[in-house]
């Protein structure tokens, strides 16, 4: 109950207006960040992202590269300077209208014992049918999915247990086509997987990166 009953931090301002349809410009007008007073792990970064680019953010671990991240998506406000999209603060508008026009793709998906329907959708929670086999084709997973006994309505079990690795890759990056984002994460979305499996995911990853704007962080 302390859990549940914990205030967020980060909150929407009184009366903040929603945030409208997103085109993807980004800018970081020197943003610093400290998690430690006076231990600053940014400092006056200044970066101009303009709609449908792809940005990498690439350096050893601890070097601030999900942090930069995490500040796009307002898990942490800034220390110093500030993060403007489409030209407003994001501090400034409504967090949960922000957050639905970002998708995240990271290298552990969280996935549930359920099915692989109910997984896809959690993208977008009122997709058709339709809508969620067209993502799965597009993430080179539904020949995959059809393949089994029970196709869509198969159960993968806690954390996808049945699944690959690169078949839960692949499920992650359906869900982020599902939700449509104009601004686009992928936080160490590929790991080692064989040539044939990489092949299927560098096709579904071409699909999901075109046009939106995009950080890709690796080592």
């Amino acid at each position: 109950f302390r859990t549940l009953d914990t205030k967020p931090t980060i909150a929407d301002q009184q009366d903040a207006p929603l945030m409208p349809p997103v085109r993807g410009e980004v800018s970081f007008e020197n943003v610093w960040f400290e998690y430690q007073e006076g231990k600053p792990v940014l400092r006056g970064i200044d970066l101009q992202v303009r709609p449908g680019q792809m940005i990498a953010l690439v350096g050893f671990s601890g070097s601030g590269k999900t942090t930069m991240v995490n500040l796009l998506m307002r898990h942490y406000d800034t220390t110093g300077g500030r993060i403007v999209v489409d030209g407003r603060d994001i501090r400034e508008v409504q967090l949960l209208s922000y957050r639905e026009q970002i998708g995240y793709v990271i290298q552990e998906s969280i996935l549930f014992n359920t099915t692989i329907r109910e997984n896809i959708r959690y993208g977008k929670m009122d997709a058709t049918e339709e809508q969620v086999v067209a993502a799965a084709k597009a993430a080179n997973l539904h020949d995959t999915i059809v393949a089994l006994p029970d196709s869509y309505d198969t159960r993968i079990g806690e954390d996808g247990v049945s699944l690959s690795v690169g078949e839960k890759q692949r499920m992650a990056i359906a869900r982020a086509l599902l939700a449509d984002p104009r601004i686009l994460i992928l936080d160490e979305a590929t790991s080692a997987v064989d040539s044939q499996t990489e092949a299927l995911l560098q096709e579904a990853l071409d699909r999901l990166l075109a046009g939106r704007t995009s950080f890709v962080i690796a080592h």
